[in-house]
């Protein structure tokens, strides 16, 4: 008697896992079709983007803005098809991915997808912004050379790199930030950076520019008692 009900327990534990595999395989079917899917969709819009920006000559444009220069010297080659192919690519296989993943019933991963789809738009965002920190600090360089040497003045190449380095530091700090990579640390460090600059001006004026300053307020003193 024992025995014939450990066998009933053991038959209905089998019968309903049979059932639960048999109702979870129109749903397992259906996610694996839409992934499938997903992947010919993704690869097709990929291949489109790469050619698009292809015939757009993106790539050449940003050579002529010399950014080409600086993808040589990290042995990268400067494709931006391929990077905005991939990125569609991925976003795509993401929220097919997220559908089958809803049809599946794996909350926790759709969630989880939901969130690293909203995250893409930020990372456009920061590689636009790195784009345009290279593209104005190499204008702000040769405008500062020009104008430099424009005064007659020395330093010209120095203040030039200084110009570039600015901008470009200020670009990846607001790329980072625009990222969301340890922000209160960046801006903690932004603003100790512009208090330093502060503090190192004050005391290259105070120590090194006293008496040009004494001279200058004298000559404007002498100015206005001499109009007296």
């Amino acid at each position: 008697m024992l025995v014939q009900s450990w066998v009933d327990v053991l038959v209905g534990s089998l019968q309903g896992l049979y059932i639960q595999v048999i109702s979870f395989l129109p749903s397992l079917l259906g996610a694996l079709v839409i992934f499938v899917i997903g992947l010919v969709v993704a690869y097709g819009l990929e291949k489109l983007v790469e050619q698009i920006i292809y015939h757009l000559k993106l790539d050449s444009f940003l050579k002529r803005l010399g950014l080409g220069v600086y993808f040589e010297r990290a042995n990268l080659e400067l494709n931006a098809g391929h990077f905005f192919g991939k990125l569609v690519y991925w976003f795509i296989l993401v929220a097919f991915l997220l559908a089958s993943s809803d049809i599946l019933g794996f909350f926790a991963l759709s969630d989880f997808l939901k969130q690293v789809l909203a995250y893409i738009p930020n990372v456009v965002i920061a590689a636009m912004i790195l784009l345009a920190s290279f593209v104005v600090a190499k204008f702000l360089r040769g405008l500062v050379r020009a104008s430099v040497l424009s005064a007659r003045l020395h330093a010209a190449k120095s203040l030039g790199t200084v110009a570039w380095w600015g901008v470009i530091v200020f670009g990846f700090l607001s790329a980072l930030i625009e990222l969301g990579v340890a922000v209160p640390i960046i801006q903690t460090l932004i603003t100790g950076l512009v208090a330093m600059l502060a503090l190192a001006g004050g005391l290259a004026f105070g120590l090194g520019g006293r008496e040009q300053a004494a001279n200058f307020l004298e000559k404007v003193h002498e100015e206005i008692h001499h109009k007296e």
